[in-house]
């Protein structure tokens, strides 16, 4: 006989109340194995497939950790150096770009840029703030993130975890699987492969879709001259999981950027232009729906408000879990309204006479 529905609620409500008391006191702790277990999460599909063609799960799993250590050997010593170089150049340049600004409109435009304007003012500020506020920010990100954890550990810890994880990816799903109450199993189920969907379809395409079109983009905009493509073109594939605000923010700092590099040059600045136009094209008819699909369940406003949320209740790690916990709170909303729907609080009478 199943639990009465109080009993099942108090018992998944103290199973919640232990996660959340976990992030609280041990957040610093579990991070490298969160990270690991994310890592070993994304890349089991791949190791499904090279088990398809013929190899052994550990032979799979040390194939991916080579070429995963050869990336990140790659990322190390040649792409996050220049783009923290970059992004200290373009906060320095900030003040010289807003005056060139200022400076072009009030040749063009002097009775908005008089003594007393606002925009005059608020152009002056704003370089003052980016220039001061800017490099904080900057070093401020990788110094707190260095006094939060202990980066050596976290380095050394992070790659075992995934390795191990990956490894045993099946085994742990299916000892998972036998230890799910028999009366409930199905249901569970049920709910785990719409969770692992969703999850599948933001989590490996969307970032899959991130990255792409952000190599895609700082390639392409370096290939192109513009002085700060690289940190332009992170920013934008960084932010591509928000639906057209990646291109917009992305494309309007690079466009701007290249109307003060290249004043005058229309074909260069219209290839700056034509770089993004060409970027959301294989986002939205190539990439988004092969990698992500049509419906992946993980509404972007839902998404931001998780992340703002969980990231000040508990802050990185917070970050780290809202999504596969915002994408499970949208699979068991969804579930508990059809639930509702099918039940007699809903359909009432008139529901079970039309039945």
């Amino acid at each position: 006989m199943a639990l009465p529905a109080r009993q099942q609620a108090t018992y998944w409500g103290i199973a919640a109340a232990v996660f959340f008391a976990a992030l609280w006191g041990l957040g610093n702790v579990i991070l490298p194995f969160l990270v690991g277990g994310a890592i070993a999460y994304f890349l089991d599909p791949v190791a499904d497939r090279l088990e398809k063609t013929g190899l052994s799960r550990t032979a799979a799993t040390a194939t991916i950790s080579v070429i995963a250590l050869l990336v990140f050997v790659l990322l190390a010593l040649l792409i996050v150096p220049m783009l923290v170089r970059q992004l200290v150049q373009l906060v320095n340049a900030a003040p010289t770009i807003l005056g060139d600004l200022q400076n072009f409109l009030t040749t063009r435009f002097p009775h908005i840029m008089d003594q007393e304007s606002v925009v005059r003012d608020t152009l002056v500020a704003l370089g003052k703030t980016i220039q001061s506020r800017g490099g904080e920010l900057a070093t401020g990100l990788l110094s707190s993130a260095m006094s939060v954890i202990n980066f050596i550990v976290f380095i050394v810890v992070v790659p075992v975890v995934a390795f191990y994880m990956l490894l045993d990816w099946d085994h742990m799903v299916a000892r998972i699987d036998d230890a799910l109450p028999l009366d409930y199993r199905d249901s569970i189920r049920q709910i785990g492969r719409e969770i692992d969907r969703v999850l599948a379809g933001f989590v490996r395409g969307q970032v899959s879709v991130c990255l792409i079109l952000g190599t895609y983009y700082a390639v392409s905009l370096m290939a192109a001259g513009l002085q700060f493509g690289l940190i332009v073109g992170a920013i934008a594939g960084l932010i591509t999981f928000i639906p057209y605000v990646g291109a917009l923010i992305g494309g309007g700092l690079a466009i701007g950027l290249a109307l003060f590099q290249f004043w005058g040059e229309w074909v260069q600045i219209g290839i700056i232009a034509g770089i993004f136009a060409i970027g959301q094209f294989l986002e939205g008819n190539i990439l988004t729906p092969r990698l992500v699909g049509k419906s992946v369940g993980l509404h972007p406003v839902w998404l931001l408000f998780a992340l703002s949320a969980f990231g000040t209740l508990f802050g990185f790690v917070g970050m780290l879990v809202a999504v596969p916990v915002a994408a499970a709170i949208g699979v068991l909303a969804r579930f508990g309204l059809a639930q509702y729907r099918n039940s007699r609080l809903y359909r009432g009478l008139v529901g079970q006479d039309e039945g």
